[in-house]
Formats: structure tokens, sequence, C-alpha cells
């Protein structure tokens, strides 16, 4: 068997030169094909079909009519395997023509024979509304003229006439509605029939081949295409281990994928691949245009309508809720139901993960969630809190990313001890960089913030120069773990952007053993290792000096 090489969209000159010496005869052969592999994006996805079929000898175009609507023409390419020489030409992507039923000329009768029916029963309305105005009319004259001379009958006489008349209306009326009724069921019927006999409109694309085999041979095609309507999200499981005296903590970090595709074609016992590379993004970084520096315009007045067509839009962009995490299921016998995991292949520029086996993804079915990987990592814990705003001490693992695959942004799942403690998110970190997860609220590490000092007043020594802000904190934390526990905490002082605006760290102020933390101006962090059942207390202190005529506040930075 021998490879055909990869094929762009253009006619082989190698075509030309093997038909020049032997003129063959040209065929159309129609083809069904099937989805072989995908290799799913987060914006999109590739996606191999195969087709196998003998050839004739001779020029021929190979015609199948089941590719996807929303396929880009452009980025069909062919390869494959035949036994003999075999050369590929052209290829091209079109919407089929709309079919005609095969049956239309039993439908046309059908159509006829409905039409006669409803003829029929417009007859028959039309003789039972004669009757009921006869006997309505009937019913309006006078009882006068009823007799031989004009006389008037007898009342009981009247009784048994309009009793008549009333059972010769009902009559009519009941034919009335049963053939309208028989007519609104073939109205349906022939509306229906129109319809079938319609010619339909393409639901796939139609994917035309030339090909050109020197003799008769059996071969298999690869038709690879890119498609728009798929995407895969990350999502982990981190289960932490809080571990105890002897024994350490760990993490055991699951990597998801899920997938979604809307393509309009089902992806069925697929060889599936997840990759890290964005395809939406395009090959090149965007250009910057000059920017200039002009006096305000006013602002023009936008339409509500247009104000909310945007929220909508950016509602619309914003990414899918993620759904519900998988869980281990055990059994009496203490075995555990293990997920099959994807195979990691980590080149220069992507990451790729080779799901085992062979997967399905229908088109639209929601969903489809597959774990693609697992690590146990041992991380480092602390208790973490800012009093300022909250004086809850979470417990935060942190670890340094070691796996030559990057972890992507998305939303973790997160368990401590076996219990489900809510949701974080995951951010971006390549290998060697450092990755913090909070895991839930540490009960028994007691934080408490209290306000030593508080000072307003003016400063100078004859004359009042300036106004002056002077607070005192203290933060004091328990540990009621029966071992050590790392604890950091977070505080702010305030930062100043005119020199006007003087702000000091008081002498009487712990030291922090981090400022700026994070490159955040005026974040500080007092970083320590409290034993069991240990209480220390923070000291922090600042004052602010500012001029005597002016008003100051404090603002979170954006």
């Amino acid at each position: 068997m021998r490879k055909i090489a990869n094929c762009l969209v253009t006619t082989s000159l190698v075509l030309a030169g093997a038909l020049a010496a032997k003129p063959l005869h040209a065929a159309n052969l129609d083809a069904a094909s099937q989805v072989d592999a995908v290799t799913v994006y987060p914006d999109g996805a590739s996606v191999t079909r195969v087709i196998t079929l003998d050839l004739p000898a001779g020029d021929n175009t190979l015609i199948a009519k089941d590719f996807p609507m929303g396929l880009d023409p452009s980025s069909l390419r062919v390869e494959g395997e035949a036994g003999g020489r075999l050369t590929i030409g052209a290829i091209d992507a079109r919407p089929p023509r709309p079919a005609e039923p095969a049956n239309l000329p039993e439908i046309d009768k059908r159509i006829e024979a409905l039409r006669d029916q409803r003829e029929d029963l417009q007859g028959i309305i039309t003789s039972a509304e004669a009757r009921r105005k006869f006997a309505e009319h009937f019913a309006e004259a006078a009882p006068v003229g009823i007799g031989e001379k004009g006389e008037a009958r007898p009342v009981s006489e009247w009784r048994t006439a309009f009793s008549a008349v009333g059972d010769e209306v009902a009559t009519a009326d009941t034919a009335i509605r049963d053939a309208t009724r028989k007519q609104r069921d073939i109205d349906r019927e022939i509306a229906r029939l129109d319809a079938d006999r319609a010619a339909k409109p393409p639901s796939k694309l139609e994917v035309r081949i030339e090909l050109a085999s020197a003799a008769a041979t059996r071969a298999t095609l690869r038709v690879t295409y890119a498609v728009r309507n798929a995407r895969w999200m990350p999502l982990y499981d981190a289960r932490l281990d809080t571990g105890a005296r002897d024994r350490k903590p760990a993490i055991e970090l699951v990597r998801r994928a899920e997938i979604t595709q809307s393509t309009g074609e089902d992806w069925s016992n697929v060889a599936l691949v997840v990759s890290t590379v964005r395809v939406a993004r395009g090959g090149n970084a965007p250009d910057l245009n000059s920017l200039i520096v002009q006096y305000p315009q006013p602002p023009r007045p936008q339409a509500v309508g247009k104000l909310l067509d945007g929220v909508q839009q950016r509602s619309a962009l914003a990414p899918a809720p993620a759904s519900e995490p998988l869980r281990e299921f055990r059994f009496g016998g203490g075995g555990v139901i293990d997920e099959q995991q994807a195979t990691a292949e980590v080149g220069a520029f992507q990451a790729t993960f080779k799901i085992p086996g062979r997967v399905s993804v229908a088109a639209h079915e929601g969903a489809k969630s597959l774990r693609i990987s697992t690590a146990t990592i041992t991380p480092d814990l602390a208790v973490r809190a800012v009093p300022v705003i909250d004086p809850t001490a979470f417990l935060e693992a942190s670890f340094v990313q070691a796996d030559d695959a990057p972890l992507l942004p998305g939303q973790v799942s997160i368990y401590r001890d076996g219990i489900f403690v809510g949701r974080s998110r995951m951010a971006t970190a390549a290998k060697d960089e450092t990755v913090r997860l909070g895991f839930g609220a540490d009960d028994k590490v007691k934080i408490e913030r209290t306000v030593v000092k508080r000072n307003e007043g003016s400063a100078g020594l004859i004359v009042t120069t300036s106004k002056t802000d002077e607070r005192a904190f203290k933060t004091t934390v328990r540990n009621g773990h029966d071992f050590p526990i790392k604890v950091a905490i977070q505080d702010q002082l305030p930062v100043s952007e005119n020199d006007d605006i003087v702000v000091e760290m008081l002498p009487s102020s712990t030291p922090a053993t981090t400022t700026n933390l994070r490159d955040k101006r005026g974040v500080l962090e007092w970083a320590f290792e409290a034993k069991a059942g240990e209480v220390r207390d923070i000291n922090f202190a600042w004052r602010m000096r500012w001029p005597k005529d002016k008003g100051v506040v404090m603002v979170p930075a954006g």
C-alpha cells in the first residue's frame, strides 16, 4: 500500500501527465464517509472522515454528500492509501441541489383525490345550509295560513310544527359540522403532501474529489476539515488530604475536558484528542494603530434598545456553566471504579491529550466531561486571612506546577478530606509556576482584628498647618490545632499619589514579612508558623497627614 501525499485544493499537474499517454473514461462515484477521528480545540475542532471504495481505472469524481454544512471549505485536505498509482486532483465543496421526492406522481395523485373529497364535502355543506335556511324561513311564518282557509291552527299543532323545524335545523347543523371537520383534516393532509412534494433544502454539504487511477484499485481516503461550533473547556477536581502527624498532606489534582459541539454531525465511536491550540485567534499579533490625543467630544445619546442589545451580547459570550463534578464510586469490597485517562503529548508550542479507546459525542447533546490526567502533589499548607475584610481563616494549599502541559484557566471543584467544600478558579500556570488553591474555612484558627486607636486632629507648632489621621490595630491569631501550622495575615497601608499627602507606618507596628505583596502597593503580609495552641498578636499602626484646607478620601485601587 502506498500513502498519497497531502493535496491542496488545486488541480494536480501529475494528473495531466499521467493521462496524456492513455485516454481513460471518466465517471462520477457516489461514496459514503464516516467520522473516524476528531481533535477538539478550545475554539473549534478538526474532523477526519474516512472513505473506502473500489476505484475503476481512469478519471473519476468521488462525490460524498454527508459532510456538515458548517465546515470551512478552505480547510479541506485529503490523504490516504491505495493499491496502485493514484493521483488526487481538485477538491470542491458545495451544497447539493435540492432533490425532488422520488414518489412525486403518487403524491400528486393523492393530493388530487383529497381535493375531490373536499369538493364532495362542500356539496354536503351547501345542501345542509339550504335545508336549514328553508326550515328557518318556515319557522318565521305565522301559524295563520296553515289551515285550509287560512285559519290559525290550535296551539298543540304549533308545537308539532316547531318540533319538526328544530329537528331539521339540528340535522343540518350536524351535517355541516361533520363535513367541516373532515375538510379541516383534508386541508392538513394536503399541506403535508405539498411540503413533501417540494424540493428539500440541503442539510449536508457535498464534497467532490477528483481522482485519477492508472488501473482499478481499492483506496482508503482520509478527508480532514475544520469546524467552528465545537470547543473544550478545562475543569479540575482538587482533592486535599490534610494529613496528620505521621502523614504529609497530599492533593489529587484531576484534569477534565468538558466537550460540547453543535457542528451538525454526530461523532460516533471516534478517536478523540483535545489540544491547547487556539485556532480562532489567527496567526498574527494584532496591528497597533496610532494613539491620538484630542479634546473630548460630547457624548451622543444612545437608544435604550442598543444598550440592552449590548448587555445581551455580553451575556451570550459568557462561558457556559460548568457541569457537576464527577464522583468516585466505591463498592462493598473496597474497590474503586476508575475513570479512563488520556495520554499527554507536550510539544514546544502545544499540549495534546489523547483519550483512550473510542468516544461518542453527539451534536447538541450538551457537555460531555472526560478525565484527561491525574497527578498526586505534595503541597505546602497555610492559613491565610484578610481580617480587614473577613476574619475567617482560609486553608490554602500551594504547589509548584511540575507538568510540562500548562494548567489552563477553568473551574475547580474543591474537596477537603473527602468533603465537597465549594468551587474556585484555576489560573493559568506554566511549568515551574506556583499554584495556590483555597480549601475553605479553617474553624480551628480564630482571628480577631480590633481598633486600638483612631485619632483625627491638627498639627503645627503655633498655627495649624495640616490635618492628621492616626490609627492603630491589633490582630490576634489563635491556633486551635494540636499541631503547628503556617499562618499569613494580610492588611493594607494607605498609599498616597500626592506629595501633599504623607503616609507613614508607625514604629509600634510589628514588622511585616512582605510589603507590596504580589506587586500590590501598600498590601502587607505577616507570615509565621503558629505552634499548637499558640496565641499571637500583630500590631499595625499608621499616620496620614495632609493640608488643612483640603479633604481626603480613601478608595480601593482600580
